[in-house]
């Protein structure tokens, strides 16, 4: 288990909000739990410098490409890049510095997984450079991924057939529990021991965690399988619960 981490950025800035208020209209009220003073390069060559990989930038929604191109060309390769991803930019951004690209809503068309756009993805990206965004919250008795800023929930349910599916495709997962993500309310323990049960590819959850003691819970419940990442409850971003030396200390003891 290790830890990833984040570079959200929303209006060019580095944030951390609460994703589900993310909306379509650009005038609807965002619930903002951090605004940092540093620039997003500034984290990025933090992460590098501990030691830690397979971070990703997530731009939320327009006005973040010229602050994450900045973050990716600190030290090109060692972040990932997520947010309007299409095969129309996708390679723009490999080029510019991603060492994978994250791709969630371009794959669903009107609720429902597309076959035709994952294949065009995959003509522009090598599947080892390819995340899969699977973020969810539970609908109907299961999980279900949510797309489109997590507005919409798709009938495609997490599940061993779903990874089976969409590792054709990706070597990467990055799974939000939508329904806590930024809220530090206490992580998802029943997602994670179900990504942990059905997923062989790695993972990387987010989403509620508020102490060290979720973190060890994520790795009892994942097995030790499911990397992590931390937002809101950082330190580093305002946060008291968890301090960012403490979970670079975790990946250190964790690395092969």
């Amino acid at each position: 288990m290790r830890f990833r981490p984040c570079i959200d950025l929303h209006h060019g800035q580095v944030k951390q909000i609460v994703g589900s208020t993310l909306r379509d209209d650009a005038d609807a009220a965002v619930e903002t739990n951090f605004t940092a003073q540093q620039p997003p390069a500034y984290y990025a060559d933090l992460y590098f410098r501990d030691g830690l990989e397979g971070g990703h930038v997530i731009m939320l929604g327009p006005g973040n490409d010229t602050a994450a191109k900045e973050a990716l060309a600190v030290h090109p390769g060692n972040l990932q890049v997520g947010g309007g991803i299409t095969p129309d930019n996708a390679r723009r951004w490999l080029d510019a510095g991603a060492g994978k690209v994250i791709v969630t809503s371009y794959i669903f068309q009107d609720g429902e997984l597309c076959e035709e756009r994952l294949a065009a993805l995959s003509r522009v990206v090598p599947r080892e450079q390819l995340v899969l965004d699977l973020s969810c919250r539970w609908h109907d008795g299961a999980y279900h991924v949510a797309c489109n800023r997590w507005q919409n929930i798709c009938a495609l349910q997490i599940s061993a057939a779903t990874f089976r599916q969409l590792g054709h495709y990706c070597t990467e997962f990055l799974v939000h529990a939508v329904d806590v993500e930024g809220k530090q309310h206490g992580i998802d323990d029943a997602l994670v021991s179900q990504l942990a049960r059905d997923c062989e590819w790695p993972v990387t959850y987010a989403g509620g965690a508020r102490s060290m003691a979720d973190i060890a819970a994520i790795e009892q419940a994942g097995a030790g399988r499911i990397d992590v990442t931390v937002g809101s409850a950082l330190d580093l971003f305002g946060g008291t619960g968890i301090r960012y030396a403490d979970l670079v200390d975790f990946d250190r003891r964790n690395r092969p």
